[in-house]
């Protein structure tokens, strides 16, 4: 454990760079044969364990900077700091824990596979692990659906799932433009960056953004307006100045884009228009895939099916790196090594995902768990909707996967920091970050999941009513 302010003298400040290499030399030197501790090293130039992350780390860390303590484990849908204090996770680290902290099987599964001295890296080399994962993800996955597709493992990020979607549209049609939505986020690599929406992330990067239209997303411009309509207009039309794109790259559900959720009608009308014109439908299962709407897939219930689909995140189970991009066969013109990457599969990452899909997803049970435990979410939010209405403008998402819109006026950031100081993680999202996601892991027992949002409840009675 490391060393927290109260085990550091009052009058220790953090020293010059020179004492603190002193101290380590010091410390080298007495314990050579043996290894030298964190707290040690803290202790013995009077610095804080929260110093070291100041001192060293680059500023671009985020999600620390709201919950300012240092977390040393996490079990379920449970967070424990160095403290001893326990928190109920909504955060589910950002998407890529579906199924909770630690899960014990999984958990196995990967000691056992480290044990055995299982293959870690191999860049593409064949292994027992990939084989094992894809005959595992074809039989309870694909199968059932009747969905077939062609696997490739780009490598280990959501981004990079997103980059070679996007490369190999452009590969197959032959053509630059895509069209992505208002409110969108894909990642944040060049090409990434080039088709997310929000501007605090787009104003940061100084660099050419092409070949990327932004259209309406459904509601966008309110519950009347027809934004497939929209698109089919300036896509037909040769004055828009909006070129036939190669594909469409879409979110069911815009998680940091503020949990705005895409209507079923709207997507289907939306993959009749890709289909009628011969342009290619990505769907973005980032955050939305693996169950968090409730299907495997969240495209599941608008009964389509894209031509390519980028998972991530939870795709793993234990919150190892691994990214997956399906593409129709016909789809798969990709030349050996056109499209490469060192890790681009994570051998140890495909275990604990193989072990998933087997605990998982033998039959519909967790498919119901979320519509009944995403039921009583809803109804919980909808309560705290009536109760504050002078704090709460809406409530929306789908399955376990909801956001809380406050009034402009509420400093959402403020209620982030409440819920934490009550024991609650979670984060903000959209593009005025004034809506709370509410992502708990899908597993989460009914008990906590009560616990989470009465600390919620908690955190925004609290708030000054003016």
């Amino acid at each position: 454990m490391l060393s927290t302010r109260s085990e550091v003298s009052a009058a220790a400040e953090p020293q010059s760079i020179d004492r603190r290499c002193r101290a380590i030399d010091s410390l080298w030197y007495v314990n050579i044969k043996s290894v030298i501790s964190t707290k040690d090293l803290l202790l013995n130039y009077g610095e804080h364990v929260m110093d070291i992350f100041n001192r060293i780390e680059s500023n671009v860390r985020k999600y620390c900077r709201d919950f300012p303590t240092v977390f040393t484990s996490g079990n379920s849908s449970t967070l424990i700091d160095d403290k001893g204090r326990s928190y109920v996770d909504f955060l589910s680290g950002g998407g890529a824990l579906n199924y909770g902290h630690n899960d014990p099987d999984m958990k196995k599964a990967a000691i056992d596979y480290l044990a055995s001295d299982g293959l870690i890296h191999g860049l593409d080399l064949y292994s027992s692990a990939r084989a094992d994962f894809l005959v595992t993800f074809e039989t309870l996955i694909l199968q059932p659906r009747r969905l077939e597709y062609k696997i490739q493992f780009p490598g280990p990020t959501g981004s990079n799932g997103v980059e070679a979607a996007l490369k190999l549209a452009r590969l197959v049609k032959k053509r630059a433009n895509i069209v992505a939505f208002t409110n969108s986020f894909h990642g944040l690599s060049l090409g990434a960056l080039a088709v997310t929406g929000n501007s605090a992330y787009r104003n940061e990067f100084f660099s050419a953004r092409q070949n990327a239209s932004f259209l309406p997303f459904d509601g966008y411009l309110g519950p009347d307006v027809d934004t497939v309509e929209y698109l089919k207009k300036v896509i037909i039309d040769p004055g828009s100045g909006v070129d036939l794109p190669a594909a469409v790259l879409v979110e069911t559900v815009q998680a940091e884009g503020g949990i705005n959720v895409a209507s079923l009608a709207w997507l289907r009308s939306l993959s009749d228009f890709c289909k009628d014109q011969d342009v290619l439908l990505i769907i973005d299962e980032i955050q939305t895939g693996v169950g968090r709407t409730g299907p495997f897939f969240s495209f599941e219930a608008a009964s389509v099916t894209p031509d390519i689909v980028v998972l991530s995140k939870s795709l793993n189970g234990l919150g190892l790196p691994l990214t997956m991009v399906l593409m129709k066969p016909e789809l798969d013109q990709w030349q050996p090594g056109e499209h490469s990457g060192t890790f681009r599969s994570n051998n140890l990452a495909l275990v604990t995902a193989t072990t998933a899909l087997r605990h998982y997803w033998q039959d519909n049970s967790l498919e119901k768990t979320v519509e009944r435990t995403g039921r009583i979410l809803l109804e919980r939010l909808n309560q705290l909707l009536a109760d504050m209405p002078d704090r709460i403008v809406a409530v929306r998402g789908r399955g376990m996967l909801y956001g809380v819109q406050f009034e402009r006026r509420i400093d959402a950031k403020a209620i982030l920091r409440r819920c934490f100081d009550n024991g609650l993680v979670a984060e903000t999202c959209g593009p005025m970050n004034n809506v709370l996601k509410i992502a708990p892991p899908l597993t989460i027992s009914e008990d906590n999941l009560d616990n989470g949002l009465a600390l919620l409840n908690e955190a925004l009675s609290g708030l000054p009513t003016e």
